[in-house]
């Protein structure tokens, strides 16, 4: 493993199309959605073991959820655990991280990944992430994964690239498109030439900090200013100040939309971001009548292509809905259209209006 190379593991989202079982004090990065035994930040943490040492890994998160991960994360060094005061989307938790490992190693190569990705096939995941972290080694780029897309989602990046290799299984972007809305999405799935962007970004520390200066400079200065107070004691205390002057920006409309020197590579492994229960219907054993079910004492009659998590000391008997979500919960029952999915997070909005922050 080289000393050099470094991961970010983003960690500070509230995951609202899981609600409910993604609550506001406990999201879905800390839950275990699929009964593996693990949780999905768990999962992330010990796929990127395999790649750099245990405190090269960094974990960014909201100030509410540094507990959480110390509990789940023990073998985590707890000064790898950066605290973000105020939610502002991956541009400035990146900017963090970022100017944090240029000051400790100015040499550092860094990985961004999101902490709730599904990746079963391991191996292959760390030969591509090791592919991309020897690409920006030589090259000033910023690199990303790409997935072949198998429907037109909304909630997803799409990437276009180059036809001709920049290098082995490495392509240029031509056009990097965050969050399509429907029709266009429909066009690049049609068009057989686009990806899925799976939000893994491999870059030189250096490399994404002069990405910073030239398309978000009102993010780097602010974190520019207080980079000498970075990795002391008075760090907290500098990014209390820094967050509020921030944009709440995503790294992909800030940056990886605009810069010219992206380059993507088509992952060779099965990917799902875990961004809805469809995704997870998707990702869960399924019995003859497609029925994902995640409850010991769950019995279904009449039923097909439902995603079912319900607690496994409750009986639930399900007849005669087809493609519907249902969850329960202590306090809150879902029940609702799969092709609605989308419109949970709506939903959440809703109920904070109507019903307050109680079932949150």
């Amino acid at each position: 493993m080289n000393k050099h190379h470094y991961v970010a593991i983003m960690a500070g989202g509230i995951g609202s199309r899981f609600w409910p079982m993604s609550r506001t004090n406990m999201p879905k990065q800390f839950l275990d959605i699929l009964h593996t035994g693990k949780t999905l930040i768990q999962q992330t943490f010990d796929r990127y073991t395999k790649l750099v040492p245990k405190e090269n890994i960094f974990i960014v998160t909201s100030q509410e959820y540094v507990d959480i991960v110390k509990k789940q994360l023990p073998s985590l060094p707890s000064d790898n655990i950066l605290a973000e005061p105020s939610k502002k989307n991956t541009a400035p938790c990146i900017a963090y991280i970022a100017f944090k490992l240029f000051q400790k190693d100015p040499k550092a190569l860094m990985i961004a990944a999101p902490s709730d990705n599904l990746i079963l096939e391991t191996d292959e995941f760390v030969k591509t992430a090791t592919t991309a972290l020897n690409f920006v080694d030589h090259i000033n780029a910023l690199v990303t994964i790409g997935i072949k897309p198998s429907y037109p989602n909304t909630g997803y990046g799409y990437i276009q690239h180059e036809m001709t290799e920049a290098a082995p299984s490495i392509y240029k972007v031509i056009t990097f498109t965050e969050k399509p809305n429907l029709e266009l999405a429909k066009a690049f799935v049609a068009s057989g030439d686009f990806l899925w962007n799976a939000g893994i970004f491999t870059w030189k520390v250096k490399t994404l900090l002069a990405a910073f200066e030239k398309y978000l400079p009102e993010i780097y200065e602010v974190f520019a200013a207080e980079k000498e107070k970075m990795n002391t004691p008075e760090e907290a205390a500098a990014i209390e100040q820094i967050y509020p002057q921030c944009t709440s920006i995503s790294i992909d409309f800030g940056i990886m939309e605009k810069a010219d020197n992206v380059y993507v590579i088509p992952a060779s492994f099965s990917w799902s971001d875990l961004g809805t229960w469809n995704s997870a219907w998707e990702n869960k054993e399924k019995d003859y009548f497609q029925n994902a079910v995640a409850g010991n004492t769950v019995m279904i009659v009449d039923a097909k292509n439902c995603m079912v998590h319900v607690p496994d000391n409750k009986l639930v008997l399900l007849q005669g809905l087809d493609d519907h979500i249902v969850v329960d919960t202590k306090d809150v029952l879902l029940i609702c259209k799969k092709d609605k999915e989308q419109e949970i997070k709506e939903y959440v909005a809703e109920i904070k209006r109507n019903k307050g922050e109680k079932f949150l």
